[in-house]
């Protein structure tokens, strides 16, 4: 349970890190503990669809991950980013990612940031 709750927040800062550098990716809210509420249901959607989904679609493309030498993970990383984006609309969570080439550069961020919030914060059951 531990585990769950530090990626959790790991990706809740990593989004808060994209959110902060790219204007094109935003969340709205009426007061600061109604953003980071927002913040942290879209980090449990974004982890939601890197469980269910990424799989799935990595191992789909698994020829191209040869191919390009690993660089289509970015597209795929921009595909889980929109697809939260969408998922966060049907929701009625005020998070938006405008464009694919924003999401390619939102999902970079987010993968370093994640990185390197999980090599800082503990985990462990």
């Amino acid at each position: 349970m531990k585990n769950f709750v530090v990626k959790t927040l790991a990706n809740a800062g990593a989004l808060g890190v994209a959110i902060w550098l790219l204007q094109d990716i935003t969340l709205t809210g009426d007061s600061t503990g109604k953003k980071a509420w927002t913040l942290i249901l879209v980090a449990l959607v974004f982890g939601l669809v890197n469980f269910l989904v990424k799989p799935i679609v990595k191992l789909i493309s698994l020829p191209l991950f040869f191919l390009t030498l690993g660089l289509i993970t970015l597209v795929i990383n921009a595909l889980m980013l929109l697809l939260t984006s969408w998922l966060a609309d049907q929701l009625n969570l005020s998070f938006h990612v405008e464009g694919f080439w924003t999401a390619v550069l939102g999902g970079l961020i987010i993968s370093i940031v994640s990185w390197a919030l999980n090599v800082v914060l503990p985990d462990g059951d």
